[in-house]
Formats: structure tokens, sequence, C-alpha cells
């Protein structure tokens, strides 16, 4: 990778991840075909773009994706009053392809409804379901394969947004919980099951194996999420969207997190990604001490690629709409810029997704809302995108 800068431009050289030092900053002449590429004529007289412009690296399109969305047949397909959302990635065993996902009825009434029974999100009262396909269109639901736990566990409200990691013939799903009431302060955890099949029977982590940061301080008494005295780490409020991977000889758990008194601010809201890593896929996961790892991002979508870890970062915050690719799992660097990519993205582990950067996007699920109350499954299609050149 090239990185040119003018004479008047310091290029700092930030060493952030395990191998990383103290800045180091280097004065980099401009070449004349840098100056051409870019239409600037006078390097003696850089704007702050130009210089930004300078300092890319140099990149093909192989990275640069776009999307089409099609309808599922089958139990998948929109039913009424229904909500399955959330797809893990896709496995395929013995001929058949296997998802998880998101399950739950009735309508969402928010959190300042009185009904006894009430949906505060639709995520919310809900179950982990699974679903198996010969050909990745149409599909037959299985049945439930984590429920959520008995009154006055950490999983007793719901269990959702889930995960699956095939390692040693062992299955295991990582997955969001709420315990307790649902209210505007509750913080979500993250919750494990394991089986010898994809079929089950499924055992759960009697704890959580990822909880949020408490270093935080609410204000106040009442009920609002936004009134804080202290905000704490990234994650202080909640740790959502678990994905499992094995690298490395570790186990590293991706997810998103939440902050109290989370802000909307330029690209969205402030959301950010983090890791914790474990030696046995059981835990003890420990978080990076890098955290964050992301500026922006929503639902974690990560796959292996060329020795390191590729990363969609969609929906919020001023990197969104980035494909991101970090060699060691945890200095993501910006690879290309996209057109919108589809809500909730599962991938289809059964592809290589070692052929091309692309590849893990060749085809997979996701969600789409009907409405607020229901929500429903869908295959995506990704490809290469190639700007066609008109004269």
């Amino acid at each position: 990778m090239r990185v040119y800068a003018s004479a008047l431009f310091f290029l700092l050289c930030i060493g952030c991840g395990p191998k990383g030092g103290h800045p180091v900053a280097t004065e980099v002449e401009p070449s004349p075909e840098a100056l051409d590429h870019l239409g600037i004529t006078n390097a003696d007289h850089l704007s702050a773009a130009s210089k930004r412009a300078l300092a890319w690296p140099e990149r093909g399109n192989e990275w640069f994706a776009e999307f089409s969305v099609s309808d599922l047949k089958g139990d998948l397909a929109y039913e009424e009053g229904v909500t399955r959302r959330d797809p893990s990635a896709i496995i395929q065993e013995e001929g058949l392809y296997y998802v998880w996902y998101t399950k739950g009825v009735g309508p969402t009434n928010g959190f300042d409804s009185d009904l006894p029974d009430k949906k505060v999100f639709p995520w919310d009262r809900c179950d982990i379901w699974y679903a198996t396909s010969s050909d990745g269109i149409t599909w037959d639901e299985q049945g439930p394969a984590v429920e959520r736990g008995t009154s006055g566990a950490y999983d007793d409200r719901s269990v959702f947004t889930t995960e699956i990691l095939v390692h040693d013939g062992k299955y295991y799903l990582t997955y969001q919980t709420v315990g307790g009431e649902y209210v505007r302060r509750v913080k979500n955890q993250v919750g494990l099951a394991w089986a010898d099949s994809p079929r089950g029977p499924w055992t759960k982590s009697q704890e959580p194996i990822l909880s949020p940061a408490d270093n935080g301080v609410w204000k106040g008494e009442e009920d609002d999420r936004f009134a804080v005295e202290k905000k704490g780490d990234f994650d202080s409020h909640k740790v959502h969207d678990p994905c499992l991977l094995h690298y490395q000889g570790k186990f590293y758990l991706y997810y998103k997190g939440e902050q109290m008194g989370e802000e909307v601010t330029f690209g969205g809201r402030q959301i950010r990604h983090g890791v914790a890593i474990a030696d046995n896929p059981l835990g003890p996961y420990v978080k990076s001490l890098y955290n964050p790892i992301s500026n922006s991002g929503h639902e974690i979508c990560v796959w292996h690629y060329d020795g390191g870890i590729a990363s969609l970062i969609t929906t919020d915050g001023p990197e969104k709409n980035t494909i991101q690719w970090a060699e060691d799992g945890i200095n993501f660097e910006i690879m290309s810029v996209i057109k919108g990519a589809p809500h909730a993205i599962g991938l289809n582990r059964a592809l290589d997704h070692e052929e091309s950067p692309l590849a893990a996007l060749e085809w997979g699920l996701t969600h789409q809302y009907m409405n607020w109350h229901e929500q429903y499954i869908r295959r995506f299609e990704g490809k290469r995108r190639v700007q066609k050149m008109v004269n």
C-alpha cells in the first residue's frame, strides 16, 4: 500500500494494535502521478481535502459491493401477526442449510403501554427458532432451539438476535438476553448455548458470558436512558448482536455496544463495536483493551478473509456503509464505501469466504420490516460493483 502526502503534510502512522508503538510523523513528497491523478496542480497550496486525498490508500474496486433482496418461500415467508427477524449465519450439514432467528407473536406496544403482557420492542418476549432448506429459498421451520429462561433467570424476558459457530464438531449459539421488566434503563446481556447437533438439544449457560461495562452512572431515579451523571464505556448500557468466530487459536466474540446517555451525532446514533476474547468457547470472555474497535455500525457482520477479519459496517455513525478489514481482527481499516446493505445480514458460512473479498456476501439472509409489529426474513444476493464508463 502506497501513501502520498505533500511536503507540508505530515501523515501520522499510529500503531494502536498489539504491536503498536508511539506515533511516528513521516514527511512524504507526493509523486507527479498522484498529483495528476487527483487533478492537483499546485502542491504548495493544499486544502484539507487535498491532503486527505493524497493520504488515501491505493485500492482497486474488488471490495465494492451492491445488493438485491428477494422473498423466501415456505415457512419463512411473511406471516401475518408473526415476527421472524435477525437471521443467524447459515451453515450446511448433510445437504441441508440451517438458520436460527428471533421469533415472536403479537403487536409491539412500546414502553408506555399498561398492558400486562406488553411487547416493548419487536424482539421483546421472543425465543430463538430454527429452519432448514435444501436450496436456500424454500425453508421449513423446525421449532424452537433456545427458549426464554425460567422466572428470575437473566434471560427470562427474551432471547433474540443469535449467531452460530461450528467448531470441533460442536455448535455454539450466542444471543442477546433480557431479564426482568423491560424498562428504558434495562441492561441487555449475552448468553451462550451449545449442542452436539444443529438440531439440539441445547445447553444454556447459567450466567451471561458478556455484560455491559459498569462504570456509567445514571442521573436521578426516573427511567430515562439519556439522563446520566457519567456515560462510562462505549458499552455501558447494552451489549448486542454477538457473533463468535474462532480466530488465531482463540474465540473472538464481536458485539455492538450501546452507551448510557447515547447521543445522536453526525452519522446517526452513537454506536460502536467491540470484541471480547476467550481461550475456550465457553469462556471466560475478556473485553479487548483496544475497544471500541469501530467508530460506527449496527448489527455485527464479520467473516474470515486473507488471514484477517472483514466487517460490514452499516446504519449508524460517520463510517457507516463501509466494508472494513483488520489483519489482527482488531485494528480495522476502511476498504470500501458501499451502497446501503440489507439489514441484519446472516452470512452463508458454507461459501468459500477466502475466494475473494466479497465471496462471503454472494448470498445469505436478511430481515425486513413489514411494519413495527411484523418483520420477516428474506434472501439477499451481493456482487462486486463495477462502474460502467459512458463516453
